[in-house]
């Protein structure tokens, strides 16, 4: 078979079905709304929880960050591409989580990757939550390790697992709260099950650091759990890019030497990293912008009771509907799009079969009204 006919076939199979995949050029968010070609939209599908991707002291410190550095790092960071600039971050993500050392990746997708690649070998066992993000989970299924996951949340299934004999290591892999469904994870009966068991424990907290516990420290901090190797991500709530493993000395020690995904991409540009600090700061200082976006769920829970579609039990910004179908799914989002309302629809493979949804997503920039145009919209197109 050639090139072109396994391509052809492949994307025949694919094309005309509810899975097929388009990127829409938009040109521009201020948060809340979204501009396209097509006009502007309230925006409910943002991981932007914070609106902090607009804050003027973040975009300055960019600029700032630019004019002494340059728009690149210019390198690995194992090369060229560890400045003073990054050097600060680290320190600053270390003594703000209550670890040792911090090490900066490029993506949280390559944080997750490159961790477990750099950890796990044939003897060992990667057990994760059976609703991991795609990350965790291909990174496990690539690398020697053989993988289990336990039922989601269910630490009952986990222990089942833990019971059985493994002659090497093993890591135990979860989320803080899960990017699709929007609930957290039991992190306290998690981490006392891996410790009984001398597992080590690897949260990802993409979507509850900055969000959750005291001065947005995450949702292991709320919950008192201090991870082996924690994941952040920057592309969130910091509302930039990147990622960050908050870790001991010895591991972070270990992944400057196995990382590969570390050691082997070109580090994030300095200014970038100059206008990550300047996020932490804001996010530390952030309680009203917290307590804005807690507000926002209460509201918008309180008054989605009566939507004609289930509403899954989530206290977090990720408000998953689901409609299960996935061209009816499709045919809402594309409804709510006529009424200037962006939500997007998410369908298998990326959530479980049957489970199509819309991912709705509420911010701190949303205001009341905005919340009850959505409501208005969905009970309109949900008839």
């Amino acid at each position: 078979m050639s090139w072109s006919d396994f391509l052809s076939r492949r994307l025949a199979e694919r094309r005309g079905t509810s899975l097929w995949r388009n990127r829409q050029v938009h040109e521009g968010s201020d948060g809340r709304l979204l501009s396209t070609s097509e006009g502007q939209f309230l925006n409910f599908s943002s991981n932007d929880y914070l609106g902090l991707s607009q804050h003027p002291r973040i975009i300055a410190a960019w600029q700032q960050g630019a004019q002494q550095y340059g728009v690149g790092s210019g390198g690995s960071g194992h090369v060229t591409g560890y400045t003073a600039a990054h050097h600060t971050l680290e320190q600053q993500l270390a003594e703000w989580l209550g670890y040792s050392r911090a090490l900066l990746f490029i993506s949280g997708y390559a944080a997750n990757q490159g961790v477990i690649a750099a950890l796990m070998a044939g003897e060992d066992r990667v057990i994760a939550d059976r609703l991991s993000h795609a990350s965790l989970i291909e990174a496990a299924i690539h690398s020697p390790a053989q993988l289990r996951r336990f039922l989601h949340n269910d630490v009952g299934s986990l222990q089942q697992h833990l019971a059985k004999v493994c002659v090497g290591k093993t890591l135990v892999v979860t989320e803080g709260v899960f990017s699709m469904d929007g609930d957290g994870a039991p992190l306290a009966a998690i981490a006392q099950q891996a410790q009984s068991t001398a597992s080590w424990l690897m949260v990802d907290d993409a979507h509850g650091i900055g969000i959750q516990g005291d001065e947005g420290r995450g949702s292991c901090w709320m919950q008192n759990v201090k991870p082996e190797i924690l994941i952040i991500t920057f592309g969130k709530a910091f509302g930039l890019s990147g990622a960050a493993v908050l870790c001991d000395e010895q591991t972070a020690e270990y992944l400057l030497q196995y990382a590969r995904h570390l050691i082997y991409s070109t580090s994030m540009p300095p200014a970038q990293a100059v206008a990550l600090s300047a996020a932490v700061r804001q996010i530390r200082a952030g309680d009203a912008l917290r307590q804005q976006l807690q507000n926002n769920i209460r509201y918008f829970r309180r008054e989605a009771q009566h939507l004609p579609f289930s509403l899954m039990k989530s206290e977090t910004a990720i408000q998953p509907l689901i409609v299960g179908d996935n061209a009816r799914c499709i045919a809402l989002s594309h409804a709510l799009k006529q009424k200037k309302v962006w939500v997007k629809a998410i369908l298998p493979p990326t959530v479980p079969p049957d489970s199509a949804r819309l991912r709705i997503t509420l911010t701190a920039s949303h205001t009341r009204h905005d919340i009850d145009l959505l409501l208005e919209a969905l009970h309109g197109s949900g008839s």
